[in-house]
């Protein structure tokens, strides 16, 4: 993989080298195999979501673990990218973002990587999750009015500062004032699947969302799999639905996931005709699924979304 100079001139001022390049939508693809003398995670958080360290903290610790390539994917914005030391050379990042879609009424994860970030696509992507996020936020706050907690958004919004508010910044305040001993008992209590906080989100469709990060001249790489809970059938489905609007990759490797479940994920990757993604999925030092860099071996021989930049 060679330093590239971007391109987009919005790209010029930031930090480390900047790999960003037109994709060609094509079918036909020369098959790389996967390359282990390069690190690469291609899915992880900073503060600008969900994360805990800043975005140059979280890029020392990538350095310091032998990460070659890097991808940040923050939930729903790219704000890191801005925030970064433009002469920070140690190495090569990868434009990212993470986007929420629905799925047959579940919430599913698309990761965009290597695309233009001054599209007026990514923009308006962003633009969009964020008002989504915000509407979501002030209906939590109302539930949890209705239970006896007060200034729940204004305590939310403290906590997520300019990062994109979510319910783990009101499950820090719970913590933070005494509501809860700690963020896992606040989920359980009041703002997991059913509880007193939960609120749905209305996200964008699979199409709406892939067609945003095409239009940005990325690759849409469907995150997670394993984490759906879906059968084999069902995950082959919504793969199946994510090739027609137009996804490319599959993230075979995520955290710390058994070394059977990426053969299994690597199996339908290639069944699909899918680009084999990884990445650590790491938002805390300590957390217990993932160090940064850290993830299950990729099979030898999977053709690779890396190939594209």
């Amino acid at each position: 993989m060679t330093r590239l100079t971007p391109r987009c001139t919005g790209l010029k001022s930031l930090p480390i080298t900047i790999i960003q390049q037109t994709i060609h939508h094509t079918t036909s693809r020369t098959v790389n195999t996967y390359n282990a003398a390069m690190h690469y995670d291609l899915h992880c958080h900073t503060t600008a979501s969900d994360g805990q360290l800043s975005p140059q903290e979280l890029l020392s610790r990538a350095a310091a673990n032998g990460i070659d390539c890097l991808a940040i994917t923050d939930h729903d914005t790219t704000a890191a990218y801005h925030l970064l030391d433009i002469n920070d050379q140690r190495l090569q990042l990868i434009t990212g973002i993470e986007l929420s879609t629905q799925w047959r009424g579940i919430n599913v994860h698309i990761v965009g990587l290597n695309f233009d970030l001054n599209s007026s696509a990514i923009l308006e992507a962003v633009n969009h999750q964020q008002q989504i996020r915000l509407k979501r936020a002030e209906k939590i706050a109302e539930k949890l009015a209705k239970v006896g907690f007060t200034n729940t958004l204004e305590g939310a919004t403290s906590i997520a500062g300019n990062s994109t508010i979510g319910r783990p910044h009101f499950a820090q305040h719970l913590v933070d004032t005494g509501a809860v001993s700690d963020l896992k008992l606040a989920f359980k209590k009041y703002l997991g699947s059913g509880k007193a906080g939960d609120v749905k989100q209305l996200w964008p469709s699979l199409r709406d969302v892939v067609h945003w990060i095409r239009e940005a001249n990325g690759i849409a790489v469907l995150a997670h799999p394993a984490k759906y809970k879906l059968t084999y059938t069902k995950l082959g489905q919504l793969c199946d639905d994510f090739i027609e609007v137009g996804g490319l990759g599959f993230e075979i490797s995520s955290g710390l996931q058994l070394p059977a479940v990426t053969r299994q994920m690597a199996r339908l990757c290639q069944q699909k005709g899918l680009l084999a993604s990884c990445g650590s999925d790491f938002h805390q030092p300590g957390q217990q699924w993932a160090e940064l860099g850290r993830y299950s071996a990729l099979p030898e021989h999977v053709e690779t979304v890396w190939q594209s930049f």
